[in-house]
């Protein structure tokens, strides 16, 4: 994938536990701050960032930092791969509270289930 969502999460994995300002992920995707910061705040509704307030130089921005399980081995990017919600037309109206929920998605059930069977071995779905 070559998203602009697929992009920022592999930068943002890449800082590791000292996280990126939005401003300077926006650079580094070559887009606006408008675009950046809807981008961020999107990632952020997914549950994907973490989304910091901080003071820099006098002006408050967002420091992100990717929300990551715990587990014994590295996780990678790829593990996103094939995720609905970075295509969902529906993504802007989702999330706690709203009309559409994840938790109610069966779009995005059938990719954790096929996620979960890969993980596991079973490459039948």
């Amino acid at each position: 994938m070559t998203s602009l969502e697929d992009n920022a999460m592999k930068i943002i994995v890449d800082t590791g536990v000292q996280g990126i300002l939005q401003s300077d992920l926006w650079k580094k995707l070559e887009t606006t701050s408008r675009e950046g910061s809807r981008l961020a705040v999107r990632l952020e509704k997914t549950g994907l960032v973490k989304r910091v307030k901080e003071l820099v130089d006098g002006r408050w921005t967002f420091r992100l930092f990717a929300k990551t399980v715990s587990t014994s081995k590295k996780e990678s990017v790829n593990t996103l791969e094939g995720c609905p919600c970075f295509t969902c037309g529906d993504l802007a109206r989702c999330g706690n509270l709203q009309s559409i929920s994840p938790v109610f998605c069966a779009g995005l059930d059938h990719w954790l289930q096929r996620l979960s069977k890969s993980a596991n071995g079973n490459s039948s779905t």
